[in-house]
């Protein structure tokens, strides 16, 4: 397994972005450039990557191709398309977005968002961006979510299987999985569960945590690596059963220091559970 996040200082270079990672300890890293680089800056980036023995995990295609405005549909559409170009291009494990939402916010809840048709809907998406670009080393991917499709095992494998495309993989966000106190408490099973269903296909996994309000009624609420009850022991276990390359990568922190004190938690739990980062 291979720890990743965001570097924050200005890399105008492939040596000076390679050595920000080194100067973090990531071996893992989000695409350094976007769908416009020319053949050359992508390929420059990869020499790098493959020299430093560093993999590039993802590339974001953060979207709403599900959306109902037929302008931010389209529009959606050709950024996916674009970013899994670049991620076949540049080498990447995967390429990453949610599958959408049917309301007006792009990652927020519908009542149509878990329905058959929207299943459906995303089953045509997916293969329209896969087929449109034919990847040959990447993989188009969907960010587990809790309120949208893939929102569990489950409902991932179906996804794999209806859409039945060989470059189609999946991309493990745990803390997404967690909607109720029940998955929140056994988190650690729910993380077993769903290597056990999918590991072969898992591409890249994000890293961040989850906290459980003290109210009557259900909140929960995003927080860093380390301050949360995700049960990170078992999911670097889990994890590094998978071989040595699956990249883990930090995110939806606000700044360097918060990323730090969250790698910093992630390589301690590793070193008491004996997995190399």
């Amino acid at each position: 397994m291979r720890l990743g996040g965001p570097v924050f200082r200005d890399c105008p270079d492939p040596d000076s972005w390679i050595a920000a990672l080194k100067e973090k300890g990531y071996r893992a890293a989000y695409c350094p450039v976007g769908s416009d680089a020319d053949d050359a800056t992508v390929s420059a980036y990869e020499e790098a990557a493959r020299k430093a023995d560093v993999v590039i995990a993802e590339v974001g295609a953060w979207s709403n191709p599900l959306s109902s405005d037929e302008a931010t549909r389209r529009e959606a559409l050709e950024k996916n398309r674009k970013a899994l170009e670049l991620a076949d291009r540049i080498g990447a494990c995967c390429c990453v977005n949610i599958s959408g939402s049917r309301g007006e916010r792009w990652d927020g809840p519908h009542p149509l968002n878990l329905t058959r048709d929207t299943f459906d809907l995303i089953v045509q998406t997916v293969r329209s961006i896969i087929d449109a670009v034919a990847p040959t080393r990447t993989f188009y991917t969907l960010e587990t979510m809790p309120c949208m499709y893939p929102d569990s095992a489950r409902s991932y494998a179906e996804l794999l299987n209806a859409i039945d495309r060989r470059q189609f993989g999946v991309h493990f966000d745990a803390v997404n999985l967690i909607c109720s106190p029940q998955r929140y408490f056994s988190n650690g099973e729910l993380i077993r569960e769903f290597v056990a269903e999918l590991g072969q296909h898992i591409k890249s996994c994000h890293a961040k945590d989850i906290i459980l309000a003290d109210n009557a009624i259900t909140h929960l609420s995003e927080t860093r690596v380390g301050t949360g009850a995700l049960d990170y022991a078992t999911l670097l276990k889990e994890l590094d059963g998978l071989g040595p390359d699956v990249p883990l990568m930090l995110e939806h922190l606000s700044g360097e220091e918060q990323y730090d004190l969250a790698a910093e938690h992630v390589r301690s739990v590793a070193a008491k559970v004996g997995v190399t980062l």
